[in-house]
């Protein structure tokens, strides 16, 4: 895999290079946005490690403007923990938002997890499977352990957002504007409503959820596999 790690830090460089390297990548590094930008336009890369705290053109900006050109998997690596900072990154096109500092191990599952949903076909699976449900989605038919779960069709569709983007942090604003309309954006007490309901119907513990999972403030995931769950979060607070 080819990885462009885009920092200000050099030791922050020094690091993901020598780690990943250690693994088999093949990486490159740049210390503004503007140089990472130039290696964008001319390099095959695979996927895109960025802080947002860079000089000159900040982070942000840049998957802005690489987002008009690039679907390129970029995962943000920042010490900004602040909600909006995370909404603002993800709504602008980031595939995940992982704050330093961070243990090697979840990046390397994050990373994996952004690189199985760009290697995956376009047209997704028709039936996902987890555990003992199944969500057969032309059909839109959800079963628990063989026996049918009724959905509103919000439920539903709220579900198949997330069941297709598996693993992905859907941030409140863009989940809001795809199930309610554009004109949505702020009501995040709908989603904690629906998501609620949800995973009382397909949570075997929805008081601990393990599909439906929280970035508190932020928004949602679809975390079907044991391996993609994030170290230490908690999800109890059922938002």
């Amino acid at each position: 895999m080819k990885v462009l790690a885009v920092d200000d830090e050099p030791q922050i460089l020094r690091i993901l290079r020598a780690s990943l390297a250690a693994r088999g990548h093949e990486v490159s590094t740049a210390p503004n946005g503007e140089t990472a930008l130039d290696i964008l336009a001319g390099a095959d890369v695979d996927l895109v490690l960025l802080d947002l705290g860079l000089p000159g053109i900040g982070g942000v900006e840049v998957i802005r403007r690489l987002r008009s050109w690039s679907s390129v998997p970029v995962i943000v690596l920042s010490v900004r923990d602040a909600q909006a900072d995370k909404v603002t990154a993800l709504d602008v096109g980031a595939d995940d938002y992982v704050t330093k500092p961070f243990a090697m191990d979840e990046l390397l599952a994050r990373m994996r997890a952004v690189l199985r949903r760009k290697g995956a076909p376009d047209d997704e699976p028709p039936v996902v499977r987890a555990a003992d449900l199944e969500v057969d989605l032309p059909k839109r038919l959800v079963t628990k352990a063989g026996r049918p779960v009724h959905l509103t069709p919000t439920e539903f569709a709220l579900l198949e957002l997330l069941v297709r983007n598996p693993g992905k942090l859907l941030t409140h604003r863009w989940l809001l504007q795809k199930v309610w309309g554009d004109a949505y954006g702020e009501e995040s007490h709908y989603l904690r409503v629906y998501v609620a309901n949800l995973r009382k119907k397909l949570e075997e513990h929805p008081g601990s959820p393990s599909l439906i999972l929280t970035e508190p403030g932020v928004g949602y995931r679809w975390m079907a596999a044991e391996s993609d769950q994030e170290p230490g979060r908690a999800e109890q607070d059922g938002r």
